[in-house]
């Protein structure tokens, strides 16, 4: 087993453990009219992913169906950091989720690229009826979307991930596949 394979299947647990807290600290962020829109954006559109009913791995896949998830809240904070490089300090989980997405890209390789286009398309994106637009212009919106993320934080149960090299090839192969061109 490579180093890489090693870090990934030592990590990827851990970040199904806390996608639960990493959604809830997310929408903290969302909830403060001061942090600029640009970066609200972007985390908006990682917390609406979670809602999506079509996202890149199905959510009941065992061991693989919510990486895609915890992969998208980091592209997101790295997104929304790169644009808003004073969240930095203002909002640490973006720094640490942000960090994260090097692992990914190096999981990746170039799909990472691929992966970040998808995570951008997402602000434009919208799930159960809810835009990214109408999430961040509306306050009723809004405030139903942050109870939405709260709920799903308090029933996610966190899903079993086997230390296999194999769940690694097809968590890519899910990716390379499903990714948009």
């Amino acid at each position: 087993m490579t180093e890489l394979q090693n870090r990934c299947l030592d990590t990827f647990p851990e970040w199904l453990r806390t996608l639960a807290t990493d959604a809830t600290e997310l929408a903290e962020v969302l909830a403060k009219p001061t942090a600029p829109e640009a970066a609200r954006r972007y985390v908006t559109g990682g917390l609406n992913y979670l809602f999506k009913s079509l996202d890149l791995i199905p959510d009941g896949i065992e061991d693989l169906g919510f990486l895609d998830d915890a992969f998208v809240l980091r592209v997101a904070a790295a997104l929304a950091i790169e644009e808003v490089p004073a969240l930095r300090e203002e909002a640490p989980v973006l720094a640490r989720l942000a960090a994260d997405t090097k692992l990914v890209s190096e999981l990746l390789g170039k799909d990472y690229v691929r992966l970040e286009t998808y995570v951008k398309s997402l602000t434009k994106g919208a799930a159960r009826g809810r835009s990214v637009d109408d999430i961040l212009t509306n306050d009723e919106v809004r405030t139903g979307f942050l109870t939405e993320v709260t709920g799903w934080a308090a029933s996610y149960a966190t899903p079993t991930f086997t230390r296999d090299e194999k769940n690694l090839v097809k968590l890519q192969s899910f990716l390379s596949a499903k990714l948009p061109g």
